[in-house]
């Protein structure tokens, strides 16, 4: 409705109450020109109908949704359920173009400014979750240890020698197969104990990059969260090392955007050395469905080069899962949700030095991992082989999910 249409609907209902019906409009409008002109997550989130409002305008904007379109090419955003056409908001036509995935689509400038408008809100969070200098960001519609191998691969134009990739270690397949999958030769640097803490071995670091020479490196591949007592790489150490030797650096953040700790680490490294890109997880740190990851770094050339790296069209699905997320919830409700995440951190610490207490077992001292715990299991070992399984069990069964344990 247009104040065309409200004109005309005066001679059908009393214009007064035309009016106030204009009036209510227009509060939801005005929530979407300060949206599209600032480019920036609301400070306080929107209501659903609001949100809804907005994504079928931006819908109705898509050639597919044109009245008496005709669509004659292979891709026109064909669907034929009409349930899947409704669960994507008839946003069909996904993001980016053949060349680049941050490319705006002739065919589709709803789905075009809905990817835009997600890059520049996510960009938003990332400064206020702590990494301020960060320059730009786009989201990515692939899990974390793919975004990774896009990064790789970037690089691999610009060090056409390198075929080592420097990673501080860390047990988890994905960070190991984004390596492997790129092409590269993972040089696997052990961490060093520092009382409960395993630590980066700086020294080693330093030492292997003059063994093979900076220049057969295509980049160091460093960790901010993880499993206790592994704690985040020594990241402003690294950076400095990284702009010492001109090494490229890329961050593996994956649940870190939720730990001011781990924000604070990035920034810090920028600031006195060299980040190159950090890469996080959406579902970990924005409460969304798997499948999609924030590319964010410092020089803003570098990162659009990402973003061309990647093949084709993408799917717009983790974009407008993210997007409708930050409105909902505002930069208020995101701020408050961090806030609550580092109290919960620090009363399950408590419990759990008492419940280790209770047992003749200890809460390992890892101050420096600011969102994993470790506890001891030495003497429910000891006194039974299948009791670290069977404890496993027991939390399983009673809907706990997410423990590890570590030999």
């Amino acid at each position: 409705m247009n104040a065309e249409n409200f004109g005309s609907s005066e001679r059908l209902v009393t214009a007064a109450y035309v009016r106030q019906g204009a009036q209510g409009r227009r509060a939801h409008e005005l929530r979407l020109r300060a949206l599209l002109e600032q480019g920036k997550c609301p400070e306080d989130g929107w209501d659903e109908s609001t949100i809804e409002l907005f994504l079928h305008e931006l819908a109705i904007m898509d050639s597919n949704n044109f009245l008496g379109n005709c669509g004659v090419g292979e891709r026109e955003g064909r669907v034929a359920s009409g349930l899947v056409a409704r669960r994507h908001y008839r946003l069909i036509h996904g993001i980016g173009r053949s060349g680049d995935i941050s490319a705006v689509q002739p065919k589709a400038a709803g789905s075009s400014l809905l990817n835009k408008l997600t890059n520049s809100v996510v960009l938003d969070i990332i400064k206020l979750a702590g990494v301020r200098t960060v320059t730009n960001c786009f989201v990515v519609p692939m899990a974390t240890g793919m975004s990774l191998t896009l990064c790789f691969l970037t690089l691999r134009h610009k060090r056409p020698k390198a075929k080592y990739i420097i990673w501080p270690r860390i047990d988890q397949k994905s960070c190991f197969k984004s390596m492997i999958t790129a092409g590269f030769e993972p040089v696997v640097i052990e961490n060093v104990l520092e009382g409960d803490e395993l630590r980066t071995d700086i020294e080693a670091v330093e030492a292997k990059i003059k063994a093979l020479g900076a220049e057969n490196i295509l980049c160091v591949h460093s960790t901010t969260s993880c499993f206790a007592p592994r704690v985040p790489d020594r990241l402003e150490e690294l950076a400095v090392i990284c702009a010492n030797y001109d090494i490229p650096h890329i961050v593996n953040n994956a649940y870190g955007v939720q730990s001011s700790k781990c924000m604070h680490l990035i920034q810090q490294g920028a600031r006195v050395g060299r980040i190159d890109a950090f890469v996080q997880s959406l579902d970990k740190n924005f409460m969304v469905p798997v499948g999609g990851a924030i590319i964010a770094g410092f020089n803003a050339s570098f990162i659009q080069e990402i973003s061309k790296m990647y093949p084709g069209r993408a799917s717009a699905s983790p974009s407008l899962d993210v997007l409708i997320t930050l409105l909902s919830l505002g930069a208020s409700g995101y701020k408050q949700l961090l806030k609550e995440r580092k109290e919960m951190f620090s009363y399950l610490s408590s419990e759990l030095k008492k419940l280790a207490d209770n047992h003749n077992e200890r809460l390992l001292d890892t101050p420096h991992n600011p969102i994993s715990l470790a506890m001891s299991l030495q003497n429910l070992d000891e006194n039974n082989d299948a009791a670290v399984t069977q404890l496993g069990s027991m939390l399983f069964t009673r809907q706990v999910s997410g423990a590890r344990w570590k030999e």
